[in-house]
């Protein structure tokens, strides 16, 4: 009981201080409007960027592939696991990357988390003379995988080209691995990649770009941050979220074909767990199709609208709306109570948008994380912009 009432104590030091975390569970598919607790809410706080969660195309493509491969692969990809489905979707991905990546190849991951433990570990392998240089702001993800290299670690200020060089110029390290977001989750700005990778190309270092809110919603293909900025390098290592812009599930690494065999034969997040279900995998496809071709760059362009949209309406005098392109909007409120108190407003109102408190942020940056979708119309946008303005007022 010692130990339980020692958790409880913790959990409540969380609700003292405003940062407590619950769920809502939601009643039907993902997409702009779903149901919460038998209410409709308009949602802003997905990370479904081209609206293709609830696709018809999409779900026919899932039901098809269980149709042909059942609901489970059974194994781990070195043992039976690695469906056809994979292998296809592996060989759509590399293809679909391959302007931007010398001799490339792609590795399928279950989750975009366990994909970025793989990557840094498994470059780092067992090279003990190597050093890992990762972005302040970085997704937890990547910060886990640094540790997981157990290797040493550098951190660079956000966007500090100047810092980074330093390090890197000052560090004897054989191996060099920079690792950093594309897009940054919280802020939604980009992270100065064609720097970066002209840094990383001086200094020998590998780049390791973590597009996970990228990929499909940038560049004129869909690509992600690698065709936005025209970056092509065999110092490049991608990773990019099938769960987000894609609409399904997993993730994936393309780099340089020897950089994937190195995953596959050191990456441990990759090699000790059960394949995804390759229903996943074939539905994944349809999926591309639609990033790679003209419905893809429609959505798209919607999106870059709505974003224009939402900038050119809001009316700001306390908050502050962050300078993002990107379909993330953060709107900086401060203090974590009046950001929940804005949220819980919101929500009365029927418009669904997160809030975002430390640890996540830093302290005293609390915020509206919006997340804009290619299945919002203007209207919905309207709302949104009309309400926060509104609320900002009283």
């Amino acid at each position: 009981m010692e130990l339980l009432a020692k958790l409880d104590a913790q959990l409540q030091g969380l609700h003292d201080k405003n940062q407590i975390r619950k769920r809502r569970s939601v009643e039907s598919a993902c997409a702009p409007r779903v149901m919460v607790d038998g209410r409709e809410l308009l949602a802003f706080c997905s990370n479904d960027y081209l609206g293709l969660a609830a696709h018809p195309r999409l779900a026919e493509a899932m039901q098809q592939g269980v149709q042909l491969y059942g609901t489970g692969s059974g194994a781990s990809h070195l043992i039976s696991g690695h469906s056809r489905a994979h292998t296809l979707l592996e060989q759509r991905l590399a293809q679909f990357l391959a302007p931007h990546l010398e001799q490339a190849a792609a590795l399928y991951f279950c989750t975009g988390y366990m994909a970025n433990l793989a990557v840094l570990s498994g470059l780092a392998g067992a090279d003990k003379d190597t050093e890992i240089f990762s972005e302040a702001l970085n997704h937890a993800s990547l910060i886990d995988g640094a540790r997981l290299a157990r290797t040493a670690l550098s951190v660079y200020p956000h966007a500090d080209l100047a810092a980074l060089e330093g390090m890197l110029a000052a560090s004897s390290a054989a191996n060099k691995i920079v690792v950093t977001d594309a897009v940054f989750s919280m802020d939604g700005d980009l992270a100065p990649l064609p720097a970066l990778l002209a840094l990383c190309e001086r200094h020998r270092a590998w780049l390791v770009v973590d597009d996970a809110h990228g990929f499909g919603t940038l560049g004129e293909n869909g690509r992600g941050a690698l065709e936005h900025f025209a970056l092509r390098s065999p110092y490049l290592v991608y990773v990019g979220t099938l769960g987000k812009a894609a609409g399904v599930g997993g993730a994936f690494v393309a780099a340089h074909r020897t950089v994937v065999e190195t995953l596959v034969q050191r990456a441990r997040p990759y090699i000790f767990t059960t394949a995804a279900p390759p229903a996943l995998a074939h539905a994944l496809q349809a999926s591309l199709d639609i990033i790679s071709g003209d419905e893809g760059r429609a959505r798209r362009a919607h999106l870059q609208a709505l974003v224009a949209q939402l900038h050119d309406g809001l009316r700001l005098k306390r908050w502050r709306l962050l300078p993002s392109h990107t379909a993330i909007q953060p709107i900086i409120i401060g203090e974590n109570d009046e950001t929940m108190r804005l949220s819980a407003a919101l929500y009365e109102q029927g418009i669904w948008v997160g809030g975002i408190r430390p640890p996540t942020v830093p302290a005293g940056t609390a915020r509206l994380r919006i997340t804009l979708s290619a299945g919002h119309t203007a209207d919905d946008v309207r709302r949104l912009v009309t309400a926060i303005n509104e609320l900002e007022r009283t």
